[in-house]
């Protein structure tokens, strides 16, 4: 399905340069976009290749668009923010060419007399809907998922198939959970009593909010007596953990493999790069950005990028620093007892200077 480029500006804003009536079937980069496509600079240093690229139209900015006017005749969107209206061009394209779910309940779906479920949701093959579940309008289950007993799922929030969403965690409207994730798991809480661990009981939930997306194989552990929670807006990548009790503010991204231990208190607007990992009990402020791999040991009180990794190298040089570093203490110790030593011997050469 075409679009043409006026409705498109109708549709998300914009100021267009060229011709309204021109009509594209999607967005390609810059590289690979043709006569049919829109494309989009977000970045100055491809403005060369963006006057090369064969799209209908340029998404860019101002600045962008002040360089490229005199080198470039074909339509352009002038926006503030050419990435964020890439994606909501994106959105608008990928709705267009989308199969719409089967609303109803698959005749081998498992729902619980007491279970509540809307009638505009669409309850895939193999679904089981526990009592006291209820499920909100315009909901999609995919295949294969579970929803325990007292669960709540908000107004057109997505489920990929094989989603385990366990008693009495809630996600508000407009969610997403990708396949293999499991929300409401117990968190690793255990008591040691003469070397033997002793389970405690995991009574919380975990209570998401709204416009919140949850990556494949992704882990969040209910809460030991309260809940786990996290915010509107949080963006959760594939095969993240995060543990019992934790909070997570309100748009915070995670990349990739971030483990966040049990009780761990996150701000709003913050970012963690792949593999990063926060400790338990800690407490990060709104908008600090960790670095990938990076290990949070302590709190965070001041917004900022913080990076906590050792540099790659090869293995004797790296063998060579961590001889260093665990001399440290004592080579401390040593630089200090010279500067006594130069201390007085500085005093001793000014007392005979003065006489």
């Amino acid at each position: 399905m075409s679009t043409r480029l006026g409705e498109l500006v109708e549709r998300l804003g914009g100021r267009l340069i060229g011709d309204a009536d021109a009509e594209v079937i999607g967005i390609a980069p810059l590289s690979d976009a043709d006569a049919s496509h829109i494309t989009f600079l977000s970045n100055p240093r491809f403005r060369e290749q963006a006057a090369q690229t064969r799209a209908a139209a340029l998404i860019l900015s101002n600045a962008d668009n002040e360089a490229l006017s005199s080198i470039r005749a074909g339509a352009r969107i002038v926006v503030d923010n050419p990435y964020a209206y890439f994606a909501h061009a994106a959105q608008w394209f990928a709705a267009q060419t989308a199969i719409p779910a089967a609303i109803g309940i698959h005749p081998s779906a498992v729902v619980d007399p007491g279970a509540q479920v809307a009638d505009s949701a669409s309850i895939g093959p193999h679904v089981t809907i526990e009592a006291g579940a209820r499920i909100a309008e315009n909901c999609v289950i995919g295949a294969g998922s579970f929803i325990g007993r007292d669960a709540q799922v908000g107004a057109g929030t997505l489920f990929h198939p094989r989603v385990s969403f366990l008693a009495g965690c809630s996600i508000g409207e407009r969610g997403i959970i990708h396949s293999g994730a499991v929300i409401g798991a117990d968190g690793f809480g255990f008591a040691n009593e003469r070397g033997s661990w002793i389970k405690i009981p995991q009574t919380g939930a975990v209570c998401i909010g709204n416009d919140v997306e949850i990556g494949a194989n992704t882990s969040i552990d209910r809460g030991a007596l309260t809940d786990t929670v996290l915010e509107d807006g949080v963006k959760l990548d594939n095969q993240i953990q995060i543990g019992h009790n934790c909070r997570i503010g309100a748009h915070t991204a995670m990349a990739g493999c971030v483990g966040v231990a049990g009780s761990a208190v996150i701000g709003k607007h913050c970012t963690f790069g792949g593999a990063a990992m926060v400790l338990g009990h800690l407490t990060i402020v709104d908008n600090v950005h960790i670095s990938s791999g990076s290990l949070v040991s302590r709190s965070i009180q001041e917004p900022g990028q913080y990076t906590g990794f050792y540099p790659l190298a090869k293995n004797a040089e790296w063998e060579k620093s961590a001889v260093i570093v665990r001399n440290l203490a004592s080579m401390r110790e040593k630089i200090r007892e010279l500067e006594k030593t130069l201390k007085s011997l500085s005093e001793e050469k000014n007392d005979q200077s003065s006489k």
